[in-house]
């Protein structure tokens, strides 16, 4: 029987998939068809050591880039720099997910930018602001978000700034608050797309959809908050237009990151019409129904079963692609 050590923590909200109860029904979804799943809660250095050393496993799942004591953020590294998956490409352990290089390339979306900046791949005009730094002279409006955060944390209509003054703001906020550098980007107002890719190789799939959220839960601008996320408030659906260029856009840009079994690309469409890459999710939402992979996934294959069915075949897709690449 094939068995995951599923890794998760204080920060496996924040970093990863979801919370403890999205976790635990991963797992039991995994303890199912010939796999066998246990969950093991990583807090720091040593506990994270103990389960590589002592446990037995095929291969591990982690909802977590690094270790970290904070729940609600993702933060920078607070641990020397010690990424999950840099320890495990060092003592050669099987992982789902791509590897270490590529996953600090996806939780820094400032260099997931520059990566695909080099790669001609089209995202926004955007610029770092590091702690003490000096502040841009950009075209407005543009968008201030924190570099390292997902789930639209640190976002809210103030993000959106039009002059000088609430570009200092922004920037500000994410400093104090967040401890890291702030993300100043080209404002995009239209449409958000997101594409789901799930697998390797020759069975690699790329899944569109299109994000809609009722206008009456937006304030002054369309933009999706963090109180709008994993609540059943957004909405995915498939796309209506713009559904080959998104794929192509979304195959661009995990070629160009390496990406592995399962990442999300996020992109929206800029005030010239073009459609530009937001950001590439290393460890997308797994939360049933709510959250986006399981939304696209249902939209592309149904299952007689339902919602939670479809769940399922989504969850042990992904661990068989890791199988897969590995030759387990």
């Amino acid at each position: 029987m094939k068995k995951v050590m599923i890794l998760t923590g204080p920060a496996g909200d924040a970093q990863g998939w979801g919370d403890m109860e999205v976790t635990r029904q991963l797992c039991d979804t995994l303890n199912t068809a010939g796999k066998a799943a246990e969950i093991v809660y990583i807090e720091n250095r040593q506990s994270f050591k103990d389960a590589i050393e002592n446990r037995f496993y095929d291969i591990i799942w982690s909802a977590l880039y690094h270790i970290s004591s904070k729940a609600d953020i993702v933060g920078l590294n607070e641990d020397d720099g010690m990424w999950i998956a840099d320890i495990l490409d060092s003592r050669e352990i099987p992982y789902i997910g791509p590897n270490a290089r590529t996953m600090k390339q996806l939780i820094q979306k400032n260099l997931t930018h520059a990566v695909l900046q080099h790669n001609h791949v089209p995202v926004p005009q955007n610029f770092t602001v590091d702690i003490g730094g000096k502040n841009p002279e950009p075209v407005y409006p543009v968008f201030v978000k924190p570099s390292c955060e997902s789930r639209s944390v640190g976002i809210s209509d103030d993000s959106v700034a039009n002059t000088p003054e609430d570009l200092e703001k922004a920037i500000n906020y994410i400093h104090t608050e967040f401890e890291q550098p702030a993300l100043v980007e080209e404002y995009l107002p239209g449409d958000e797309y997101t594409v789901l890719m799930l697998s390797n190789g020759r069975n690699q799939e790329f899944l569109p959809g299109i994000v809609k959220v009722d206008a009456s839960h937006y304030g002054k601008y369309p933009i999706l908050r963090s109180d709008l996320r994993g609540v059943g408030l957004t909405k995915i659906y498939r796309p209506a237009t713009r559904r080959k260029e998104s794929i192509e856009l979304a195959g661009q840009a995990v070629e160009a990151l390496n990406c592995l079994d399962h990442v999300r690309v996020d992109m929206r469409v800029a005030a010239d019409g073009q459609l530009k890459i937001i950001e590439v999710n290393g460890i997308p939402g797994l939360k049933p129904v709510k959250s986006w992979s399981p939304q696209i996934y249902s939209l592309y294959h149904a299952s007689p079963g339902g919602e939670m069915a479809e769940y399922h075949r989504l969850v042990h897709l992904i661990v068989e692609s890791g199988f897969s690449r590995y030759g387990i």
